[in-house]
């Protein structure tokens, strides 16, 4: 059940952030894989939700990794607040080929799907 009222995003920095959500669950989708978390108690955060991004050099060049991360960055934007949970951190990972050709509408329907996946609905 999505919440009323929109969350605000955090960005995840640091690295143990990363290794963490790569333990947990993962949803792997046409354009993108979605790793997720939920934090513990005892883990401060500034906002409820955090989301972070990644391309390896399978995807690209620098400017193929940046331009895929730019569209994971904006569906993140663009969905999260409303379909993200609070006390969740998130990491989409970008996929070769797909992540920078899929069309964006799809790319939002795929981010849509995989949280309602990993959060069991």
């Amino acid at each position: 059940m999505p919440p009323a009222v929109p969350l605000r995003v955090g960005i995840l920095r640091q690295r143990a952030d990363f290794l963490r959500a790569a333990r947990a669950r993962r949803q792997a989708m046409p354009g993108f894989i979605l790793q997720a978390r939920r934090r513990r108690d005892e883990e401060p955060a500034e906002t409820p939700v955090r989301v972070g991004f990644t391309c390896s050099k399978k995807v690209g060049n620098a400017v193929a990794r940046n331009r895929a991360k730019r569209r994971l960055r904006e569906a993140a934007r663009l969905v999260l607040p409303q379909s993200g949970r609070a006390g969740w951190d998130y990491v989409l990972i970008g996929r070769k080929d797909a992540t920078a050709s899929r069309p964006f509408p799809q790319l939002l329907s795929d981010l849509e799907t995989a949280l309602s996946k990993v959060h069991g609905a």
